[in-house]
């Protein structure tokens, strides 16, 4: 089957709900059933069984113009191209039998020069709200005002439509649920999962392919920028969980983006329109402003609200720990629109280390940044994937690589390029566990964590002296104003030393296993820990 004879989409008039503004979405939504809207207006969706991504139910159509440049392994699974026409023809046999079906369209990209053109064909009304938060909405402030759509990638999301047994055998797989997405026919498939995460990562992914080719490094992290001083940009690389939304939504600095961003010969640029933001213990004073972002146009996912008062309980993970809320980029006060920046002064690897060993915060020396950076050290939180319940050790390439199409030393050789060339100060920052691991220590304090992240911001921390740590030889800071002394060195924070040091030897030789698997020159090598 070519792609030219691959079934149509009917996006007949009489059917299609094309580009609704937010209202008449939430409307339909409510009158579907497919919310309930929350007191502070946000409308809350369940995703059902799925409340996480589900890497291991996505495949990546294997043709040949396309082949030899892909990571193939547990992160891209290949799929024949007749299963992936396949997979396609039964997401629009079940979106053409319904009586409506709702499209948006959007640019992923905030740089002109570099934006794709997405549509997203749902079934749901909520999906497509959803849709319209993240991306960037033609004719926008966002868009620089641009109207000049183009479609590039067509999503089609037929989440309710489960696979049956029987296609399951066909396909070759174990579970109800499969992501199909095609880099040469630039389509992505949803079936079987409400989650509309994948939506958002599946394109995330087509640019980490796509943009390499133009001379843009791709990347996992958020951005934001001194409100006084527009070079003063910094950039926090992190898997869920780890801070990236956190860090970045700060009242001092305007926010940039908080997920995906491309760095250009030009400087940084937001992929999306909106942030996907963890709401699990969000309070007013500890996120103040990601707790006002949530409001009427944003969607809250799996979270509980109160059948009579209609107010959302942030504290219950009654159906998941992994709960979200999207919203435009703008409904951050003072985020930079259109979403672009300068080239960055810090770059910032988040890791929560569930072994709580790793120091709260460290200066990398360029083959440390390089190291840790293709290493990808962090934990898989409760939710942010199927199974996951408790946080576990987990190297993650790139800090992304559920979202690599191409092997990680490429991304890590454009990150080092980028850090040479405009002379980026790289730090490590521990958002996990200290005083022991999970389950007997306890997570740093989030005081403490923004405590460090303005030194790094004001350019103090970069004048402080350093000791090497004698076990990962991470350069480990003296003082940090507002910072106990004694956190600053994660040993002292135990009340065994000795117990310290074999927890902290354990994840030494973890990472000497996981660097193996890389080609990187001796001095990168080198530049690993040392226990």
């Amino acid at each position: 089957m070519t792609t030219a004879s691959l079934p149509s989409l009917d996006l007949a008039p009489h059917r299609t709900l094309s580009n609704l503004s937010a209202a008449e979405l939430v409307e339909r939504a409510l009158v579907a059933g497919e919310g309930k809207l929350a007191s502070n207006g946000a409308l809350m969706c369940l995703t059902g069984d799925r409340t996480g991504r589900s890497p291991k139910d996505k495949y990546l159509e294997d043709t040949p113009d396309i082949h030899g440049k892909i990571w193939w392994g547990n992160v891209n699974q290949p799929i024949r191209p007749d299963l992936f026409d396949a997979a396609y023809a039964i997401a629009v046999q079940h979106l053409n039998s319904r009586p409506k079906v709702y499209t948006f369209d959007g640019f992923a990209g905030a740089d002109p020069k570099y934006r794709l053109g997405v549509r997203v064909a749902t079934e749901q009304a909520w999906h497509s709200l959803f849709a319209s938060t993240l991306f960037i909405k033609p004719g926008s402030p966002a868009a620089g005002g641009s109207t000049n759509w183009k479609q590039d990638w067509l999503i089609i999301n037929a989440g309710r439509r489960r696979l049956t047994a029987e296609e399951q055998q066909k396909f070759g797989v174990k579970s109800p649920v499969l992501i199909a997405q095609s880099l040469s026919k630039k389509i992505v498939v949803i079936l079987g999962t409400e989650y509309a995460g994948e939506m958002k990562k599946s394109i995330f992914y087509a640019m980490n392919y796509d943009m390499p080719e133009v001379g843009v490094f791709p990347m996992h992290c958020s951005s934001n920028v001194a409100k006084k001083d527009p070079s003063n940009v910094a950039l926090f690389f992190g898997l869920s969980g780890t801070g990236k939304t956190t860090l970045s939504a700060d009242p001092e600095r305007a926010l940039i983006g908080d997920d995906e961003h491309g760095w250009s010969p030009s400087g940084v640029f937001n992929f999306e329109g909106g942030c996907y933001a963890k709401c699990i213990k969000l309070s007013k004073e500890g996120e103040p402003q990601i707790w006002d972002a949530v409001r009427f146009g944003s969607v809250l996912e799996n979270t509980p609200i109160d059948e009579r008062t209609r107010v959302p309980d942030y504290d219950t993970p009654k159906y998941t720990e992994n709960t979200r809320v999207t919203y435009p980029v703008d409904f951050i006060d003072g985020a930079v629109i259109p979403s672009v920046g300068l080239h960055p002064k810090n770059v910032i690897f988040l890791t929560a280390d569930a072994f709580g060993v790793i120091p709260p915060v460290a200066r990398l020396s360029p083959d440390q940044a390089a190291y840790y950076f293709i290493n990808g050290y962090t934990s898989k939180l409760a939710g942010t994937e199927a199974g996951v319940t408790e946080p576990q050790p987990n190297f993650s390439p790139c800090f992304g690589g559920p979202f690599l199409p191409r092997p990680p030393a490429e991304y890590a050789k454009m990150l080092s390029e980028r850090i040479a060339k405009h002379g980026a100060n790289v730090w490590l920052l521990n958002t996990g566990w200290t005083g022991g691991a999970y389950g007997t220590g306890s997570r740093f304090k989030l005081s403490y964590t923004r405590a460090m992240v303005t030194a790094i911001m004001n350019g103090s921390l970069a004048n402080a002296s350093f000791t090497p740590d004698p076990i990962f030889g991470l350069p480990l800071p003296s003082t940090v104003p507002g910072v106990p002394a004694e956190v600053l060195n994660p040993r002292n924070t135990w009340k065994d030393g000795a117990a310290y040091d074999a927890q902290a030897k354990k994840l030494a030789k973890l990472f000497r296993e996981n660097d193996a698997k890389f080609e990187m020159s001796d001095s990168v090598r080198n530049a690993g820990p040392r226990g």
